[in-house]
């Protein structure tokens, strides 16, 4: 008797986790109004890339090598300063 129990229990406790599957499987998550829009995290790559060859290859020393990877991680900033003072803004 204890094992049809047993058994009735696993069974009934099985078909609520596949009902809950289902229901979390079949979900929308909202994935119909997702839209692609590319970022330029290729170009800021190859960008950093670029600088920190630059910065490593004209460091003196292992520390100023350091501070060219920090470097070239924000050259953006410097580039968008740069330009600013240019312009006089």
């Amino acid at each position: 008797m204890d094992e049809q129990k047993l058994e009735a229990d696993i069974k009934a406790a099985a078909d609520k986790a596949a009902a809950a599957a289902t229901k979390w499987a079949g979900k929308d998550w909202g994935k119909r109004d997702v839209k692609v829009r590319a970022g330029g995290g290729g170009i800021y790559f190859v960008g950093f890339v670029g600088a920190a060859i630059y910065y490593v290859s004209n460091a003196t020393d292992f520390w100023m090598g350091v501070l060219g990877i920090l470097k070239a991680m924000v050259w953006p900033g410097f580039l968008v300063y740069e330009a600013l003072s240019k312009l006089g803004a």
